[in-house]
């Protein structure tokens, strides 16, 4: 199921939603700061807002429950807030914080990232466009405002435990808002939109559950009740690459898991991902990491140690 993939992919990039900050503002406000992670995330949970970066031609409304995933950008501006007061301007720091002063209801925001390992990033920044817009009338996003909710109320309330409880919220919006993109926008060609494709789903859980089968195109077409040139041009236009370098790619993935977590031997780990030898897997694995099974795994290692 699409669902158990997602997982599964989840799991292999590492992915972990991280709050940033919280912001309160009354009055008329505006934060313009550069950007450090390769996808920042803008919730609007109270207020109206508008956000800029590079690439916008114009700017994106955010009203209250939407949120903006930024994909590689290198600057935010978000401006909101009524009033005829002076405009308040700030870079938000750490943890929940107040600023501006007036009346009027006041603006509440909740900035946050997306961290994951370097496969993730990749992944993730191919499968999403520059600037992702999932809007609080969608009900797809419904999961996504309840995680939204708890998370700005534990911002706001810093009850005991606050760290833990936004650590757990910001890894489930992370989900939430990739399933409610996922059902709400036109998806670039890439995993995400392979895997949200009902037609293509048998191929593709036969490729996850078996991963070291000698996958035919014939067998994946078969699966999928389409002939082998439909299946062909349809995976191609969903994912981007043809059947059998999504699957080589896929095995590359489990292999890079199985390097950084233990201590499997690189013949084994081959013969486990249907490569005849271990001279293959290796050229395989150099082709599409950039560097050898060993030297990869005592690189992650190095990194971790630092």
């Amino acid at each position: 199921m699409r669902g158990d993939q997602l997982s599964e992919v989840f799991d292999l990039v590492e992915v972990q939603g991280q709050m940033s900050g919280a912001f309160e503002v009354r009055g008329r406000w505006r934060s313009r700061h550069a950007i450090d992670h390769p996808l920042k995330l803008i919730a609007m949970i109270q207020g109206h807002g508008r956000l800029l970066t590079d690439g916008l031609d114009a700017p994106v409304e955010l009203g209250p429950g939407d949120v903006a995933i930024l994909n590689d950008r290198s600057w935010l501006d978000v401006q909101g807030g009524s009033g005829d007061g002076p405009v308040t301007e700030f870079v938000p720091g750490p943890g929940f914080n107040i600023y501006g002063e007036g009346g009027g209801p006041a603006g509440f925001v909740v900035g946050g990232y997306v961290d994951l390992n370097h496969v993730g990033r990749t992944l993730l920044g191919q499968a999403l466009p520059p600037v992702g817009h999932v809007r609080a009338a969608d009900t797809a996003a419904a999961g996504l405002h309840r995680n939204l909710h708890a998370l700005a109320e534990e911002a706001r309330a810093n009850r005991i435990g606050a760290a833990f409880a936004i650590r757990q919220y910001a890894q489930l919006l992370v989900l939430e808002l990739l399933r409610a993109y996922i059902d709400q926008a036109e998806l670039p060609p890439g995993w995400l939109r392979v895997m949200a494709d009902e037609r293509l789903r048998p191929a593709l859980t036969l490729m996850h559950a078996e991963p070291g089968r000698p996958w035919s195109l014939e067998e994946l077409a078969r699966a999928a009740a389409m002939s082998r040139t439909s299946f062909a041009e349809r995976f191609r236009t969903m994912a981007g690459v043809p059947p059998l370098t999504y699957l080589n790619r896929w095995r590359m993935l489990l292999a890079q898991r199985a390097l950084r977590d233990g201590d499997v031997r690189v013949g084994s780990l081959a013969a486990r991902l249907g490569y005849g030898s271990e001279s293959a897997f290796s050229t395989a694995f150099k082709r599409e990491v950039g560097m050898s099974p060993l030297r990869y795994r005592s690189s992650v290692r190095q990194a971790v140690s630092v």
